[in-house]
């Protein structure tokens, strides 16, 4: 049983911290609470040493951290889920207007002077009325993208996933459907899915090709999830209409990166949960999954290992 008082050591900055401050600020610590912008692999938890039994991380995905490595120790680990599901849903949904309907190719055009006259085809995109929305990973975000999206006129829901879930599909009429037909028969391809070695690069140049050259492709998950080299190609070959990406590997994305030159991808810089209030909470449920740790207490949200 831990003490309910605590000391604290903090990187007192919104820039990652530097490795070498991360190997030797966490040593001998009991609890630590990082980002998913720190990597919290073997080397970390070997400089932390056998005092720390508690991480709390500022994030729902968990990607970041060597679970294995962890669980082997005995350290308990807290995260925060659901907090940030309205949050990144409505993120969601925003970027795929912006890229379905080129918003910000148009702003972009009445800046610069491409704004001439109103012409017939000009801008013109794809609209979700009578559509077919595939979404990858049924979960709480994926849920919640539907729901927003359901009140749009979306004709049908496809979702993919490790298994059917029939308790949350019967919402939106969801089909559950291989992955394979899903790319072929969605106008629109939302990815929420968590990154595990069953999805990292699932979306790569065969799924590409099976998608319809007028569909969007959305991924809002984890940036590894999809191959960018082969959403490259595709997007610069016309083989899919367009992309919006608000995760990207690396992050952040090098300004020279190929895609930021592409008008039909849309990218943003991880921000599916900033809110003030999601931010917010998230913040303090993190902090308290921390001081429960640290108190021996069950934690408001911790990951099963």
């Amino acid at each position: 049983m831990y003490p309910c008082s605590c000391s604290i050591q903090q990187w007192d900055s919104d820039e990652p911290i530097p490795r070498s401050e991360l190997l030797a600020g966490v040593a001998g610590k009991h609890g630590l609470l990082c980002l998913l912008s720190e990597r919290i692999d073997k080397e970390v938890l070997d400089a932390a040493g056998s005092n720390l039994k508690i991480i709390s991380t500022l994030s729902v995905g968990v990607d970041h951290l060597a679970l294995e490595e962890i669980k082997k120790r005995g350290i308990r680990v807290g995260y925060t889920p659901d907090i940030l599901t309205d949050a990144t849903a409505e993120l969601s949904v925003a970027l795929l207007l912006a890229a379905c309907r080129r918003l910000p190719e148009s702003a972009e055009a009445v800046k610069n002077g491409g704004w001439t006259t109103w012409k017939p085809l000009w801008m013109c995109g794809y609209g979700l009325s009578d559509s077919t929305v595939g979404i990858i990973g049924l979960g709480r975000i994926g849920q919640a993208v539907a729901r927003r999206l359901k009140p749009f006129g979306v004709k049908k829901f496809l979702y993919t996933g490790s298994r059917p879930k029939p308790e949350s599909a019967v919402e939106f009429q969801a089909d559950f459907v291989p992955l394979t037909k899903l790319a072929e028969e969605s106008d629109f391809v939302v990815v929420t899915c968590s990154l595990t070695p069953d999805t990292k690069g699932m979306c790569d140049k065969d799924f590409f090709s099976r998608m319809k050259k007028t569909s969007v492709l959305i991924n809002t998950s984890r940036g590894a999830v999809v191959n960018q080299e082969d959403l490259y190609q595709a997007l610069v070959s016309g083989q899919i209409a367009a992309a919006g990406l608000d995760v990207t590997t690396p992050e952040p994305l090098p300004t020279d990166h190929p895609l930021l030159s592409l008008k039909n991808c849309v990218i943003l810089p991880h921000i599916g949960s900033a809110t003030y209030a999601t931010r917010s909470a998230m913040s303090v449920l993190a902090a308290n999954n921390l001081l429960a740790g640290l108190k021996g207490e069950s934690m408001p949200n911790e990951l099963q290992l």
